[in-house]
């Protein structure tokens, strides 16, 4: 088994680890751990700056490289295969980034749309009666709402922020057909509450 050399040392780091080569040798915690170690010193700035492409803030960034090789550690300490560990690094970053990606968008959807609702609230030019009955009705649309599920809720404020189906089912991660049909059920819902 060849070492792995850390950049302090000012050598390359070796990446047969990457191969087979000793993919079916046991290692201890120690030495799993200074192969992380080594791998995180050459490969942060890589994950971190590809992260960032897929459209997360660095400092989510920053987390998501920090998850990968905590994972990455429990996955060689639980013995499992040391194969192109270049690769499953840079694709448990993908997947991480993307999941995050989906939360913050998620996130960014909501605070919208609420702020948006709040500055529907009150109509100056209605009379008092007007009003009130402006404001329950975007009550009760609000109710209906939250009470859609997450999927359901996500399509909606997406495609109100005018992306297409396609995109819609990109960053939820569902198909083409399940959108039409989320939106289409949401879209009944918000219909009925508002007696349409």
């Amino acid at each position: 088994m060849q070492p792995v050399n850390t950049p302090t040392q000012n050598t390359a780091i070796d990446l047969t680890l990457t191969g087979p080569l000793d993919a079916a040798l046991p290692r201890a915690p120690e030495l799993i751990e200074r192969d992380v170690i080594a791998l995180f010193d050459a490969f942060r700035n890589r994950l971190l700056r590809y992260t960032v492409s897929i459209g997360l803030s660095v400092d989510d960034g920053e987390d998501v490289v920090q998850e990968v090789f905590l994972y990455l550690f429990r996955h060689l300490k639980m013995g499992r295969s040391r194969e192109n560990l270049r690769g499953w690094i840079f694709r448990v970053a993908h997947n991480r980034a993307l999941k995050q990606r989906n939360v913050r968008l998620r996130q960014q959807a909501r605070i919208a749309a609420e702020a948006e609702s709040r500055a529907l609230d009150v109509d100056p030019g209605a009379n008092p009666e007007e009003q009130l009955a402006n404001s329950q009705r975007q009550q009760k649309l609000r109710a209906v709402m939250l009470a859609l599920p997450d999927q359901d809720r996500s399509c909606l404020y997406l495609r109100a922020e005018g992306l297409g189906y396609r995109e819609i089912a990109e960053v939820v991660g569902i198909s083409l057909g399940a959108v039409s049909n989320s939106l289409a059920k949401s879209m009944e819902r918000l219909m009925r509450a508002d007696g349409q």
